[in-house]
């Protein structure tokens, strides 16, 4: 297919790294969305030890409520990730039909408003039907507000931009952790039992974002231009024989590292409790210097396995162009597999587990920056960006069943 005039790619030379001052602000909004994504995303598993027995009337650092909160924070967790996958889909559907940019204000408000509203749960159930209201949003705005990036900045710069924007995903845990901290560990410490409450209201904070996207980003070039020229694409054009492999091979990779990531992110903060845990009994802390330490612990953790995250990601531009993308993917792989059997499989002190965790957010999330370096959209086609057969695990730059 000939280059469509309608869509002209913008001379951006003079702008930092090729980029125009919209483009950056394009880009802006989609690190700042995905950031707050994850931030609204993770919340929960901070304020678990907290939330989940309070819900369930347990005392507080029982062992039937540390059992409970295991458990519930898998169960929720499981919930969020099939209400993620669900709103990729769903909202991919919706962007290609009402446009990239009143999609993304949508999903944004949707898991600003979910997590809110856990803050006013009264019971485990109430708890779980907010949580998979918010799944809905936090899946839709990833594959929206990427695609609004990709068909924004120049082909050239699509790696640049897509690792850009994977960096606000470990600093939106840092921030949930360091929200939490603030607000359970310091400002409410004394009161466990309502402090979880005002940690979840902080999740109206992406309302200011949405606003923004409504008042300064525009509609994506390239979807007006492809509304009035080619239908939108469907999911079952993934399937197509010229791509069915690329499809299902794409599909166990990110499904592994998806899964690897989660397992890690969901359950750190509880990695760092039960670690202090095991710090305190040695140093015969008591209780109340206990969950002063559990509270600092569980932010020490998130930070190293976010901070090494955030490395992780950037290192994907130059890895990208050294080795390539296969052998990239290859070797985030591999050096996740060896540094987690090395955390989590060797008899290690307790402070020496929590500092590996910068070396495990590393690999873990370097798989994700790693997925920034795909292969782009035929830039030919101007319409809403369809799937190619060269796509690699873990990303998409369509919208339509993007997740």
């Amino acid at each position: 297919m000939d280059r469509d005039p309608a869509v002209v790619e913008p001379d951006t030379t003079g702008g930092l790294l090729g980029l125009s001052g919209y483009q950056w602000l394009v880009v802006a909004a989609g690190w700042a969305g995905w950031g707050f994504d994850v931030f609204d995303a993770l919340l929960f598993t901070f304020v678990a030890p907290n939330c989940v027995p309070v819900l369930l009337r347990l005392p507080l650092g029982s062992p039937e409520a540390r059992q409970a909160t295991l458990f519930w924070t898998g169960a929720i967790t499981s919930i969020l990730l099939i209400g993620w996958a669900a709103g990729g889909v769903l909202f991919g559907w919706v962007a290609d039909r009402i446009g990239r940019k009143r999609a993304l204000f949508v999903t944004i408000a949707i898991y600003a408003a979910g997590t809110a509203l856990c803050a006013a749960a009264t019971s485990i159930w109430q708890l779980v039907v907010f949580r998979a209201i918010a799944s809905l949003g936090i899946g839709g705005e990833w594959g929206i507000g990427a695609t609004l990036v990709a068909e924004a900045v120049p082909e050239t710069r699509r790696v640049e931009a897509g690792v850009i924007v994977q960096t606000s995903s470990p600093l939106g845990i840092v921030l949930a952790s360091t929200v939490n901290y603030e607000v359970a560990g310091v400002w409410l410490a004394g009161t466990p039992q309502t402090s979880w409450r005002y940690v979840f209201l902080a999740g109206l904070l992406p309302l200011v974002l949405a606003v923004a996207v409504r008042l300064f980003i525009r509609e994506s070039e390239r979807w007006v231009a492809g509304t009035q020229q080619q239908p939108s694409p469907t999911p079952r054009e993934l399937f197509r024989p010229d791509m069915r492999a690329a499809t299902l091979s794409g599909f166990v990779a990110a499904v592994t590292a998806l899964l690897t990531w989660w397992g890690c992110n969901a359950f750190v903060p509880l990695l760092g409790v039960t670690l202090a845990g095991e710090h305190a009994a040695h140093l015969d802390l008591p209780p109340a210097a206990m969950r002063l330490l559990a509270e600092a612990w569980k932010s020490r953790a998130s930070n190293a396995f976010n901070f090494g995250g955030f490395l992780g990601s950037l290192a994907a531009i130059p890895l990208a162009r050294l080795l390539g993308r296969r052998p990239m993917f290859i070797v985030y792989f591999l050096y996740s597999s060896l540094v987690l059997f090395a955390t989590f499989g060797l008899d290690l002190e307790p402070q020496t587990r929590l500092a590996m965790l910068f070396l495990v957010g590393a690999g873990v999330y370097g798989v994700f920056g790693s997925g920034a370096s795909s292969r782009p959209p035929d830039p030919s086609s101007s319409g809403p960006s369809r799937p190619r057969p060269a796509a690699p695990p873990g990303s998409s730059t369509r919208c339509s069943g993007s997740a």
